[in-house]
Order: C-alpha cells, then sequence, then structure tokens
C-alpha cells in the first residue's frame, strides 16, 4: 500500500455524519494514475458530490469499478466533465456509459450527458457508432430503454460556466498542457460559499491561478523524475507538458486553498533511475510550500465544509 502523507496542520477534521444531506460536499479521487498500468492507481477520473449533484471530472480505466467500491451506482451520475482528449482520460467512457445503462450498473433510463472542450461532440458520436451494434442488440433481446443509451454531448471553447444546477457552478479555465495538446481545461466547483479546484492536465497556468484563489479543496495532477533523468529526451517531452513539485509549490503559495491535492500522479525514470517516490515528491514541494498538502491515493475522499476540510483515508 502507499504511504499515507497526510497533512493536518490549519484542517478541521470534523465528521459530516450530522451534516444535512443536501449541504454535503465531497471530493473523491477515483484514480490518481496514469497511463501506466498500476492496479494502485487506475486512470485519471475525480467524483465531486454537491447536494444531490454528482458530478464527475475525466474517466480513465476502471471507474466503474472504483463507483462500485464506494457504493455510487454509475447511472446516479448527472454528468462528466473531461478536461482533455489524451486517451487516459477518457478510455473509460465506454465502461461508464454502457455499464450505467445495464441493470448490473443501475439501469439508466436518462441520456448519458458528457460535457467538455470542443471535440466532445465528435467524440461522443463516434463512441455511439463504435457501440451501436451492443445497443441494439441489447435494445432487442434485453428491451432494455433505448433512452438510457442515448448520449447528450455539450462543448465549449472558451473560460465559462458550464453548468449549473441545484445551487452547484461548475465553471471551465483554460490551462497551459503544451501547444499541440488543445484544448485542455481545468474546472472550478462553487457550492454554497465552498469550492473545489480540479486542474486537468497542465503546465505552470497563471489561469489556474487566477481561478483557484481561496478555493477549499485545490486538486492538483503533478509530474516529477529525477534531475539525472531529464537528459532522457522522451522523459524531457513527458514533464515539459506537466507541473513539477517547485512549480506546484508556487502554485499553491499563490492560491493559498485550505487543502492542496496532489492527484495524476506521473512519475518518470528509467531502468538505471528510478522514479521519485510519492514522499519525494511531496518532499521536493515541502521546500517552498508549507501549507496543508495531501499526497491523493485511489478512494481518498474529503468532506468540504465551513468549518474546513476532513480527509477520509480510502477504505480498506
Amino acid at each position: 500500500m502507499l504511504p499515507r502523507l497526510i497533512v493536518t496542520a490549519t484542517i478541521v477534521l470534523t465528521t459530516a455524519l450530522g451534516a444535512n444531506a443536501q449541504e454535503a460536499f465531497r471530493v473523491t479521487l477515483l484514480g490518481t494514475g496514469n497511463p501506466q498500468l498500476r492496479p494502485d492507481r487506475f486512470g485519471p477520473a475525480t467524483l465531486v458530490e454537491a447536494g444531490d449533484q454528482k458530478l464527475l471530472f475525466d474517466v480513465g480505466r476502471g471507474v466503474p469499478i472504483r463507483l462500485a467500491q464506494i457504493g455510487v451506482s454509475p447511472a446516479r451520475l448527472d454528468a462528466l466533465f473531461i478536461t482533455h482528449y489524451h486517451s487516459d482520460h477518457v478510455s473509460g467512457i465506454p465502461d461508464l456509459w454502457l455499464t450505467g445503462w445495464l441493470p448490473g450498473g443501475g439501469g439508466r433510463t436518462v441520456p448519458f450527458r458528457a460535457i467538455g472542450p470542443t471535440g466532445a461532440k465528435e467524440l461522443m458520436a463516434n463512441l455511439e457508432r463504435a457501440y451501436a451494434a451492443d445497443v441494439r442488440i441489447r435494445i432487442a433481446d434485453q428491451k432494455l430503454p433505448a433512452e438510457g443509451a442515448a448520449v447528450t454531448a455539450e462543448e465549449f471553447s472558451s473560460d465559462k460556466v458550464v453548468y449549473e444546477r441545484s445551487g452547484v457552478r461548475v465553471t471551465a479555465f483554460e490551462v497551459d498542457h503544451g501547444p499541440e495538446i488543445k484544448p485542455a481545461y481545468g474546472y472550478r466547483i462553487d457550492y454554497r460559499g465552498r469550492s473545489v479546484l480540479i486542474s486537468g492536465d497542465t503546465r505552470f497556468s497563471e489561469n489556474l491561478i487566477r481561478n483557484g484563489q481561496g478555493v477549499d479543496v485545490l486538486v492538483h495532477a503533478i509530474a516529477a523524475s529525477k534531475p539525472e533523468a531529464l537528459q532522457n529526451i522522451v522523459i524531457r517531452r513527458i514533464l515539459d507538458h506537466h507541473t513539477m513539485p517547485s512549480e506546484a509549490a508556487t502554485v499553491f503559495n499563490r492560491t493559498q486553498p485550505k487543502l492542496a491535492v496532489y492527484s495524476h500522479f506521473t512519475q518518470q525514470g528509467t531502468q538505471a533511475i528510478p522514479a521519485p517516490t510519492v514522499e519525494e515528491i511531496v518532499a521536493e514541494t515541502r521546500k517552498t510550500y508549507s501549507g496543508p498538502l495531501q499526497a491523493g491515493e485511489d478512494l481518498m475522499s474529503f468532506n468540504v465544509t465551513d468549518a474546513g476540510v476532513t480527509i477520509n483515508p480510502p477504505p480498506r
């Protein structure tokens, strides 16, 4: 198991058991990994539950399994938000979409809703074509409702509010994942005076800092390697498209979240030069950032209340 690096300074550890369910605001890391095949870190995905809304941000491999582990039906999701179109962030869409339609996945009876930057409509239309035979067969054979297999795709091309319902507002903002990896966006979720920001994949981004001022929880993707590995051109190219620990520290110092959380770990190494550990990534960040910081794990969650942020370790 990964070590837990929980920093509780300035965080009020409270229980949400007595809170009104309609006021609950909870973030769960469903997947904190990258394209590498790791059973302990599934593909990138973050679930945000705000009041009666259940919103998913990115859907890497294994998301329906992680949802099952926390007792949330795939059919219960109100919307999927896509940050960008690298395969590890969208490869789980067919599984999430179609499993949620099946009786074992909750038996969704309304269209699957996907929201993302320009390209979302094309992606979802192509998936509908790819799985048309499966949908046709299940409607004829299992008598499943056609509406549950339908898809509604919405897309945007600039910073804007992209979702607003039941007091929950989701704002998309552009980030910098490199000149060839466009569009790429992060999201800020606001609910009852509390806020969560999800960075998506990005290099150091001034726009992220502008949108992240004073959020309660800032979930940030992170990448790192040992200095000697940077001579490897492949590793250099990968890291050039992500945020390094020292840069993340600057982001945290300038946004001052109540809790900063690392997710989507991109740890790079070679056969001769091992990838940095999570502890080493945190230690590098700590050289210039002393505020609350949590290294995320799959199924770790955070309750966001007016009193502070509760860190809930993964169920074992």
